[in-house]
């Protein structure tokens, strides 16, 4: 794989990482769409590694409180600190467990499918849209209860599939709980914590499992390019949220959507 490839690969998982349009969509397409060779476990295990640490960086705030969390919790002591690293660990049990049964029933063929990744872009941006503008906005994360942790995290399953969106099924999620538009993309990125690492971890012992443990050029730099092009996507994202809806991300998955079925069923 060439160094531009990597590049373009990097900065695609960076930037559509944490914005409700689908990141494994989109690096699913890129070698559907261009011939490109599938960038590899290593590669893949780097840029996750390199969107994890941006946004543990951007909100490492809420990171702090819980990590001190973590450590009232060994000591048996309650806070809210530990009722917030409860819940957001309670938010990644569904996705841990449901994501061997998918594997185990070896659906690859199936996620890498064009015309599935194109009705579940469209899909599920029209769903985005519904929430945001039906959700009310009352709630912020320290509203955030057991019921709704479960919620989103039963929701956050169906990120497994291409073109869904592990950010904006979480976020249409949250609307739907009544969240601020941008506390519901900040529960929907420390949920991402857990998830990523979890994926990262399972990723790091297949590598070691074949022998691929050694840093490569290559894998450093996918890591960084989706370090720095995340952490960029996160600022501009929340500082969007701000003062405006997620209409143009809608607008942007319906596009990309129809584009995409119209190449399946009638160009390719």
């Amino acid at each position: 794989m060439t160094f531009l490839q990597i590049f373009i690969l990097a900065i695609i998982q960076g930037v559509t990482e944490f914005l409700p349009i689908s990141s494994s969509g989109h690096l699913v397409l890129v070698p559907l769409l261009s011939d490109w060779p599938d960038q590899g476990l290593l590669l893949d295990v780097a840029v996750h590694v390199g969107t994890l640490l941006a946004v543990m960086i951007y909100f490492r705030g809420d990171v702090l409180r819980m990590a001190a969390g973590l450590r009232h919790i060994s000591q048996g002591r309650r806070s809210e600190q530990a009722r917030l690293v409860g819940l957001i660990a309670l938010s990644a049990v569904p996705i841990i467990l449901a994501g061997p049964v998918l594997f185990y029933f070896d659906l690859t063929g199936l996620m890498r499918n064009a015309a599935l990744i194109g009705w579940t872009t469209l899909g599920f941006g029209i769903a985005l849209y519904i929430a945001d503008q039906a959700g009310m906005t009352i709630y912020r994360l320290e509203h955030l209860r057991l019921r709704t942790a479960l919620g989103l995290g039963l929701a956050q399953i169906l990120a497994l599939i291409p073109g869904t969106s592990r950010s904006g099924i979480t976020i249409t999620a949250a609307r739907l709980f009544g969240f601020e538009r941008r506390d519901a993309a900040r529960i929907s990125m420390l949920m991402s914590i857990p998830t990523i690492a979890g994926a990262g971890v399972i990723g790091g012992i297949e590598l070691y499992r074949a022998g691929e443990t050694a840093l490569q050029t290559e894998a450093l730099f996918a890591a960084l390019l989706a370090f720095g092009s995340a952490l960029l996507a996160i600022r501009l994202f929340m500082q969007w949220l701000e003062r405006a809806s997620l209409t143009p991300f809608v607008i942007y998955r319906i596009l990309l959507g129809a584009g995409l079925l119209i190449w399946v069923y009638y160009v390719r």
